[in-house]
């Protein structure tokens, strides 16, 4: 069974894989800056209280990333 997961359904502590980047133009790009690129492990670290925006640990560095384009990302754990 396939189901697609994204960052959005992390919860703190959990890692998993980069398995694709959906987004398009601007942020997009700057996700692939950050080192968002497939194969890339990535953990969530916390939420804010409101649960908007998440911050994940990128390649040895805490990213805080909002829920929209957290959509876009998808992962296998």
């Amino acid at each position: 069974m396939n189901t697609n997961r994204s960052l959005r359904d992390m919860a703190p502590g959990q890692t998993a894989t980069i398995r694709a980047l959906l987004s398009t133009g601007s942020i997009r790009r700057r996700l692939l800056d950050i080192g968002l690129v497939e194969n890339t492990e990535v953990e969530c670290v916390g939420r804010s209280p409101c649960g908007d925006p998440s911050a994940f640990l990128i390649r040895g560095a805490v990213i805080a990333i909002r829920s929209e384009d957290c959509g876009s990302i998808l992962i296998c754990s």
